[in-house]
């Protein structure tokens, strides 16, 4: 029963508890007789305090502070104990009753003096003595030092200690590692031993308090492994695993020694083949939220862990933002903007008034200057909203007392106003406030604890509610609600950009009057670098007590979400029904009723470009290739029409337009540095132009514009007027622009509207002009290798692009963020859309057929012998077409299922 009662939340934050001692106990003082009976009980030995827990749950624990004893020593003869020996006698000026019949109340300090005793009733005195009087010497010192102290003593009986291995599951069980770490709860810290095996990773702890003697977890069951900041020090790892038995995610938060041995942890389990991660890559994840398959709570739980928040550390708490402003009125219209609360502007600046007094007093300020004297999140905030539900956390961090009653969290329309108005209250929420599985709990007084009373008498109870609420799960599921909410999803980006992008800090912080106390910033301080102990420990204090500022993940504007609430749930009833099924288990059928209509291998080297024609050629294909040639090819008759030799070098592309004289025109570009012009409808060449230094690489049109724009290994891309009369062309005259790249020219494309024109370069840059002005609106570098092909969405919001290092990418034309990526099996090689679905060629052979919107494989299919080089795809015609390495020109008839 006393392990039940006794919890390491009963000690000082961080405390180590030690061990502890079978014991009968007395206590001598101003209440107590010489008649007093010995209690039966435990004694836990921690470093810095002894806790007696007796048998009986009505008694008190009793706690003796060592910084309040004034002497320990072995008792000597004695008229009150004579009837014992090997008795430990501990004077102290004073001590603390802690829940009395078992009741969680705030502790009783006793300011007496007072002399306990207590009988070993199997280990001896002279054992256990030197230690307690080791950790006694150190509560003399001053808070630094004595912490530096007692972690000698607990690094001192570590290094003596290694782990048991009659624990293994299994004798064949290969050990990779073992090395000392601390399991961490919130304001607890339990010391143990690590041991990583090829197959699972072991936690045994030093002491016996946990659940389990050793925490077995099998490596086959991680699910994520995450590198976290942990005391201001990058010494942090967060395991999540799934319990298979009970379905259920578990969580081991752990840190290290130094950065060096959680690195080497780290590195160490992702080179175990059995571990197998889901690696959903952060951008991602941005695009799945983006497109409405993520819901705005989900998203940002998501990049709060990005930003070393967890509910492990009260210090880095996840922080939630407020999004509802009206706690006054009996009803709420969620589809009414003025219920929402500004999320462009951080907590401090939504008051004109107080904000006006902030700057006053920011300008007269010497630096480093702050507005904002107190943050939005800290130990201190998280427990404020939730001490009915964890009332031992506050009362472990506020040294056993919980706070004055009128400073609780007694309503939350008092709350709201507060933090508009005061000019040291800046809180945001926490997650439970959008935690609709939790229904509210925190909100109630359900362990019945007596608070106190309010100024007003009124005692305190559960969390007094907005009139429009009727009950506490209603309330959290309407801020659920709201949060999901269409105005909240289409300005949610704002306040993501204050609190983890690039408002956080810098310029664009004083713009934004996001400016904190400097030293909660990331990397604000080196605490390394500070060698007085004493100096340390009080900015270590200062930064964790006043709260952290995320980790900054985000360095240019953040993306908008692009969806409404109903898309939202449509796009996620769609990913849910694909999460049972892997990415290539669902045939290309399911999507369209694919078929072979034809197959032609002409080419006598690889196959470069596809293309149909127009009007009324709409049966006929084109294809160039590595051998110079140019096929025509007849659907209707499945044969080949026409083969022109149109260079003694390869051709790398073409494309076809028709002119208003009625005449079909097809371009090629070619290795020979020309753009040639063919009549379809006369069989002839009408004219090669000399467009580039070196070869033409890509071509694309541009037919409201009339114009057509070819890239090549001359780094550069140019913009020519299209070929209409029957007269020669003159590059001087037809040449409208150049545009200069620093590496060849590889792919080209433009967005529906014809707008915006992309370019992709040999060293994986991609470079987006404006088309009416071809200005340079921006270059990324969206690749490490030579990018293979790019096409925008369908509204021109986005670049796709694949390059040699096997990355499908996806940039925001607006901010010029990359929103996701992902790795293929093999290299894509070209893009191409039908309807919303994005077709990818590869080196393999393989089409790859991905859903946009769900950001998922939906296909695969397989028929080429090496590299596919050429694909299109036309919707009215149902066709697709393939060509490759192979030789192979397969055209295919499809139907949507």
């Amino acid at each position: 029963m006393e392990k039940e009662r006794f919890t390491m939340l009963l000690l000082e934050p961080g405390e180590i508890f030690f061990e502890d001692y079978s014991v009968q106990m007395k206590v001598l003082d101003n209440s107590s007789s010489v008649e007093d009976n010995w209690i039966d009980g435990r004694l836990k030995l921690c470093s810095k305090s002894l806790v007696f827990v007796s048998k009986d749950i009505n008694q008190p624990l009793v706690k003796i502070q060592l910084k309040e004893a004034t002497e320990i020593d072995r008792c000597e003869s004695d008229s009150n104990i004579a009837r014992h020996t090997n008795v430990l006698s501990v004077k102290c000026k004073q001590y603390v009753q802690m829940l009395e019949k078992n009741i969680l109340a705030p502790y009783k300090f006793i300011h007496e003096h007072a002399t306990f005793y207590f009988h070993f009733n199997y280990a001896k005195v002279e054992d256990c003595l030197p230690q307690i009087l080791q950790l006694l010497r150190a509560a003399t010192l001053p808070t630094a030092e004595q912490n530096a102290m007692i972690m000698t003593i607990v690094h001192s009986r570590q290094s003596r200690v290694s782990f048991d291995t009659s624990w293994l599951e299994d004798l064949y069980e290969q050990v990779v590692l073992e090395t000392q770490a601390n399991k961490v709860l919130p304001l607890v810290i339990n010391p143990g031993r690590i041991l990583l095996t090829n197959s699972r990773i072991y936690f045994q702890p030093y002491n016996n308090l946990d659940q389990h003697p050793v925490l077995k977890i099998q490596l086959k069951d991680i699910i994520n492994i995450i590198k976290r900041r942990f005391i201001l020090k990058q010494v942090g790892l967060e395991i999540k695993w799934l319990k298979q038995l009970e379905n259920k995610v578990e969580h081991l938060f752990i840190s290290l020694r130094n950065q060096n041995d959680r690195d080497e942890l780290y590195t160490n389990l992702l080179r175990q083949p059995a571990v197998s991660l889901e690696r959903v890559p952060r951008d991602q994840m941005t695009m799945r939220w983006q497109n409405g398959s993520l819901s705005n709570y989900d998203y940002l739980l998501y990049i709060n862990s990005l930003a070393d928040r967890t509910f492990h550390d009260l210090t880095q708490y996840p922080v939630m933002p407020w999004v509802i402003q009206d706690y006054s009125s009996s009803t709420l219209d969620l589809d009414d903007p003025s219920v929402y609360r500004d999320l462009s502007k951080p907590i401090g600046a939504l008051e004109p008034n107080r904000l006006q007094r902030l700057k006053e007093r920011y300008t007269e300020m010497p630096e480093p200057k702050f507005l904002y004297g107190s943050h939005y999140s800290a130990p201190g905030f998280v427990l404020f909203y939730l001490v009915r539900k964890y009332p031992q956390y506050m009362l472990c961090l506020q040294n056993g007392r919980f706070d004055h009653p009128d400073r609780m969290f007694n309503s939350v329309a008092d709350v709201w106003k507060n933090v508009l108005v005061n000019m040291s209250d800046f809180k945001e929420l926490v997650p439970e406030f959008y935690d609709t599985n939790n229904g509210g709990d925190f909100l109630v007084n359900s362990y019945g604890i007596d608070f106190g009373y309010r100024h007003d008498g009124t005692k305190i109870g559960d969390v007094q509610l907005p009139a429009w609420a009727n009950g506490h799960a209603h309330f959290v599921q309407t801020l659920r609600n709201a949060l999901e909410n269409d105005y909240v999803s289409q300005n949610l980006h704002h306040w993501i950009d204050l609190i983890f992008g690039y408002k956080q800090r810098g310029s664009e912080a004083v713009k934004a009057d996001n400016i904190f106390f400097h030293l909660c910033y990331e990397g604000a301080v080196d605490l390394d670098t500070i060698r007085d102990v004493n100096d340390r420990h009080g900015l270590e204090v200062q930064i964790m007590e006043f709260g952290q500022i995320p980790k900054q993940i985000f360095n240019l504007p953040h993306p908008k979400r692009s969806v409404s609430i109903l898309d939202r749930l449509l796009a996620e009833t769609v990913l849910t029904s694909s999460k049972s099924r892997t990415e290539s288990e669902t045939p290309l059928e399911k999507v369209f009723q694919l078929h072979e209509l034809m197959t032609f291998q002409s080419h006598k080297e690889s196959v470069s470009s596809i293309t149909m024609m127009n009007k009324e050629r709409i049966d006929e294909v084109v294809s160039v290739g590595q051998d110079g040639m140019l096929k025509l090819y007849s659907i209707k008759n499945k044969k080949l029409t026409r083969s022109v030799a149109l260079s003694s070098l390869p051709l790398s592309s073409c494309i076809s337009y028709y002119t208003t004289s009625h005449r079909n025109i097809l371009v090629v570009g070619s290795w020979d540095n020309s753009l040639i012009f063919y009549d379809l409808e006369f069989g002839r060449v009408i004219d090669t132009l000399k467009g580039h230094e070196d070869a033409v690489s890509c071509l694309v049109l541009s037919s409201s514009r009339q114009i057509i724009v070819s890239g090549s290994w001359d780094c550069t891309a140019k913009v020519w007027q299209c070929y209409i009369s029957g007269s020669k062309i003159k590059p001087t005259e037809c040449l409208i622009a150049q545009l200069d790249h620093d590496s060849k020219v590889t792919c080209i494309n433009i967005s529906r509207d014809e707008k915006l024109l992309v370019s992709g370069t040999e060293d994986g840059e991609i470079f987006l002009w404006n088309m009416d002005t071809y200005n340079l609106q921006f270059s990324v570098k969206g690749h490490t290798s030579k990018v293979n092909a790019m096409v925008f969405d369908e509204d021109g919001k986005s670049i796709i692009s694949c390059a040699e290092d096997k990355v499908l990418n996806i940039i925001d034309v607006h901010t010029s963020t990359q929103i996701y990526y992902t790795t293929m099996e093999h290299e894509p090689l070209t893009l191409t859309w039908l309807y919303n679905f994005l077709l990818i060629s590869d080196s393999n052979g393989n089409i790859n057929v991905w859903n946009h919107e769900g950001a998922i494989f939906v296909s695969q299919i397989h028929y080429h012998d090496g590299p596919i080089h050429a694909l299109a795809a036309s919707a009215e015609n149902n066709i697709i077409l393939t060509g490759g390495k192979d030789k192979k020109i397969v055209v295919w008839g499809y139907k949507k299922m």
